[in-house]
């Protein structure tokens, strides 16, 4: 078991930043990635971005590419999502995955295939 725990969100005015960042413990020597999803009300959860573990290969959804970047520390078993130029489009509750087993093309960007989910935490962009 994988236990993920997420932090650094809250309330920013559209053009601001934020870090999150996802703490994980339990069986991470099996992790093979980490990514974060976020849900808006009334509308599905959606992929943001992700990385593989030990390479630090990286993947973004096209609307946050060039504003979001995703890092990791294998050290502190640590992933964080860093959030620039945020647009209230970007209000969400912010959850952070895991999954230990391979992934292959699109299976990166689908929620189903993640196995461990952190709480959430609540970004929310004013405009």
């Amino acid at each position: 078991q994988v236990q993920l725990v997420e932090s650094g969100g809250g309330l920013v005015q559209a053009g601001g930043s934020l870090r999150l960042s996802c703490a994980a413990s339990g069986r991470t020597f099996s992790t093979f990635a980490m990514a974060w999803f976020r849900q808006a009300p009334g509308k599905e959860r959606e992929f943001v971005s992700a990385i593989k573990w030990s390479a630090g290969n990286t993947y973004y959804a096209d609307s946050v590419k060039g504003r979001f970047t995703i890092s990791r520390d294998n050290a502190k078993n640590t992933v964080y999502l860093q959030m620039n130029s945020l647009k209230p489009e970007d209000t969400a509750v912010y959850y952070c995955a895991a999954r230990d087993r391979f992934l292959f093309g699109s299976m990166w960007f689908r929620a189903n295939e993640y196995d461990y989910w952190g709480q959430g935490t609540q970004v929310t962009v004013s405009s």
